[in-house]
């Protein structure tokens, strides 16, 4: 009788030990996996959360924007009904300083998502991609820039690491006469861009 009872106490702690070790094993892999997880990904999965509360994000020019992520590329979040005026922006991922979001929405965007494949095309789209496309619809923007100030006007190219923007009244058209000057723009500069309301970032 004694026998049966040690060989169960053995048993008991044996299955313990394995249980324990899977549980490191399982915190380890899950460790791994969300050290691979960029911020990008965090944002696609808020994006796809229709009934998500909007997000506060603090941007390097020290505006905080409210709003629905609504789409994401590469290095660049859209945001949608931004402030009271609705519309759209446009944020490099490099000018957020912070988010806040509520707690489920933090921890929903850090799960894995196994329901639908990854939108390899967006994930292409860079900043630089999305501005060009910007420049040649013509839309009027107002771009905000690190130390603060705000450039109203159209973007009239896109090169490779910076833009020149057209100076006009905000959500005029772009017309010659009413162009009051040009600043070119390097992209690490650039907080974010909102774009007229009527425009659709998608």
């Amino acid at each position: 009788m004694r026998w049966d009872r040690l060989f169960e106490d053995l048993e008991g702690q044996l299955a313990s030990e394995w249980e324990a070790e899977r549980a490191a094993l399982d915190s380890e892999s899950e460790r791994l996996r969300l050290s691979r997880l960029p911020l990008h990904e965090r944002l696609r999965m808020l994006a796809q959360r229709p009934a998500a509360v909007p997000s506060a994000f603090e941007l390097t020019d020290g505006t905080v924007l409210v709003a629905q992520v609504t789409a994401v590329g590469a290095d660049w979040a859209g945001l949608d009904a931004v402030g009271g005026g609705g519309g759209a922006a446009l944020l490099p991922l490099a000018a957020v300083t912070t988010i806040g979001l509520p707690l489920t929405d933090a921890l929903a965007s850090a799960r894995p998502d196994g329901s639908s494949p990854r939108p390899r095309l967006a994930e292409r789209m860079s900043l630089g991609f999305v501005l060009r496309d910007l420049a040649r619809r013509r839309v009027p923007v107002t771009i905000h820039v690190v130390g603060g100030r705000a450039l109203s006007g159209t973007i009239d190219r896109a090169l490779h690491d910076h833009l020149d923007i057209a100076l006009h009244d905000p959500g005029a058209p772009r017309r010659s006469a009413d162009v009051t000057g040009v600043r070119v723009v390097p992209f690490g500069a650039v907080a974010w861009v909102r774009l007229d309301a009527a425009a659709v970032l998608a």
